[in-house]
């Protein structure tokens, strides 16, 4: 087991972290590169690292980095695109048409559109595009806020088409030698055993999740109803259950049959139809409308400077019994995403097609970065991202955009990825510098160090811990990317030490990353922002640790049968 005084000097940059952003609330523009500064002191001193090393690594984290920001780039252009035109505001018209009540509204836009728009564009847009929607329907912006946060935890792992695992394990892991070469020894590639692990996150999520979209509206009644009771929850418990088990099932299919990308997506847009089906033909829908006490008995706190029934998009108008007005049909607002999912999938699925967007031609490539042996590369048509670039271009002559629509959408798209730029460059330069102290000195790395002090602490218990980690790696970060690369080789390493199973524990690192979305400051903020309620984090973080509780727990007590009891020989 490492020193006490070995492990702390490995946990600076951590400490770092947790100590800017949470203790004194700096943002990740300014808290990640702090970080990066205190990484390099400590590989310097510490660890011996040599500048060649500390550049190496630190060009190797941004290329990785740049992958994730060209898929957020493309994601977040096409929200943005599609809120201009209008489509968004179709699309909320559609669902609130099929009922105005507004437990049976959380289901479908929350639990249902909200883990769609993940699966789609990841990144916190969910909390930021559902939330306003609600609002323009009459939701209380403090309830919008919360539901909107809660409800697609499920599709969070998975992110915008994958990201989180394929950056945050599967670009991470290929650097690190110990692990690749114990990967390989089983006969697999990463990619494959990233796909493993995908599987069982999506297990995790399956039986935990089973829950989920009921908590939300429990939480909507209990807190935001007349009665304050969770009674009016249970109403709606059978339309609960069937929209999960229309999502959940497509969704484990997905992961188990065509790996991490594509869960989400088609979980979402398979509930979606089954779902809306269901109820459209008469089934669900509970036998008294439940809707929200008059708005003058409301709290202050609950409103800011959008009252509810304002559409908060400027493509959007209210009618006037409160609803949004649209002349957009449903089919042309959703021919967008179709695209989205049917390129993903011919770009994936069909040899030649990838073959191509992988060759040289449009692939930049870094080996042997400064002599270090580190190699990287970004795979520009390949990535994720420029699958949505293109179905923007498409949507242009599609929706009829003006050429002002068309700038107002990128100036959108560059306004809010710009913070992203900072703080995801140097979040994964900094990880890269303690993942590689320990190949720069031939000597257990800073993440080994963690590893083995905690397994020494834990011992046997941790796959209970195994969820709180990635979560607590979400909330300092704002991201479950993130949290997957700052945590999934230490991770590894645990399982290693305590001689549980690599691939379930990885499972739940990813669950966890997802939960901690639920407090993280990054999210809380933006989510608040887009209904004009800046000022209520703490109240809002205090709500989500409900079902942060619930999940962690519920994924901890799973974790540790799986590891011992039901599953013991999983690599």
């Amino acid at each position: 087991m490492p020193s006490a005084a070995d492990a702390l000097v490995a946990l600076l940059p951590l400490l770092t972290i947790a100590y800017l952003m949470v203790g004194r609330y700096w943002p990740a523009t300014k808290a990640m590169p702090v970080a990066w500064v205190v990484a390099i002191g400590t590989g310097v001193v510490a660890w011996g690292m040599t500048p060649r090393w500390i550049a190496a690594a630190t060009i190797n984290g941004f290329i990785t980095a740049t992958n994730i920001l060209w898929i957020v780039f493309g994601a977040i252009l096409l929200l943005y695109t599609l809120k201009r035109t209008g489509a968004f505001d179709a699309i909320n018209h559609g669902f609130a048409s099929i009922s105005e009540d507004r437990r049976v509204q959380v289901v479908l836009l929350v639990f249902l559109m909200g883990s769609f728009i993940e699966g789609a564009a990841g990144f916190g847009t969910p909390a930021a595009i559902v939330g306003p929607l609600l609002v323009g329907l009459g939701f209380p912006p403090l309830a919008a806020v919360v539901v909107a946060l809660t409800g697609n935890l499920m599709a969070i792992t998975f992110g915008a088409v994958g990201t989180p695992l394929i950056i945050g394990m599967i670009d991470i892991f290929g650097d690190v030698e110990t692990i690749s070469s114990a990967v390989t020894a089983q006969g697999m590639t990463i990619s494959e055993w990233v796909g493993q692990i995908a599987v069982w996150a999506a297990s995790f999520h399956v039986i935990t999740g089973m829950l989920l979209p009921f908590i939300s509206v429990a939480m909507m009644t209990r807190f935001f109803g007349e009665k304050r009771s969770i009674k009016p929850a249970l109403e709606v418990f059978p339309l609960t259950l069937f929209a999960w088990a229309s999502f959940a099932v497509p969704y484990w299919a997905t992961a188990y049959f065509l790996g991490p990308e594509f869960p989400g997506l088609i979980g979402a847009m398979v509930g979606l139809l089954i779902t809306v089906a269901a109820l459209k033909a008469g089934f669900f829908h509970p036998d008294e409308e439940w809707d929200f006490a008059d708005r003058s008995a409301w709290p202050d706190h609950w409103v800011g400077e959008i009252e509810p029934g304002e559409s908060s998009d400027r493509g959007g108008a209210v009618a006037a019994d409160g609803g949004l007005t649209h002349r957009m049909p449903l089919w042309k607002a959703w021919t967008p995403y179709a695209l989205v999912a049917v390129l993903l999938v011919v770009t994936r699925v069909v040899d030649p097609v990838t073959a191509f967007l992988q060759s040289p031609l449009f692939v930049f490539e870094w080996s042997n970065i400064l002599g270090t042996g580190l190699s990287s590369d970004f795979a520009l048509l390949y990535l994720p991202g420029a699958v949505f670039v293109a179905v923007h271009l498409l949507t242009i002559p599609i929706h009829g955009m003006s050429g002002r629509e068309i700038r107002d959408s990128w100036s959108e798209t560059i306004e809010k990825v710009t913070p992203a730029v900072v703080a995801l460059l140097f979040a994964v330069a900094t990880v890269q510098i303690m993942l590689q102290s320990g190949e720069a000195a031939n000597t257990e790395s800073m993440l080994i160090v963690l590893s083995n002090t905690m397994a020494a602490v834990a011992g046997q218990t941790y796959p209970f811990f195994a969820a709180l980690v990635g979560a607590f790696g979400a909330f300092l970060a704002g991201s479950n990317t993130v949290s997957d690369i700052l945590f999934g080789t230490f991770q590894y390493g645990v399982a290693e030490q305590i001689g549980a199973p690599r691939t379930i524990l990885l499972g739940a690192q990813a669950v966890g990353g997802a939960i901690g979305n639920l407090i993280a400051v990054h999210n809380v903020v933006a989510a608040l922002a887009v209904v004009g309620l800046v000022g209520e984090e703490g109240r809002v973080i205090r709500y989500e640790l409900i079902p942060l509780a619930y999940y962690a727990t519920v994924t901890g007590v799973l974790a540790l049968l799986f590891s011992y009891v039901l599953f013991p020989g999983v690599f």
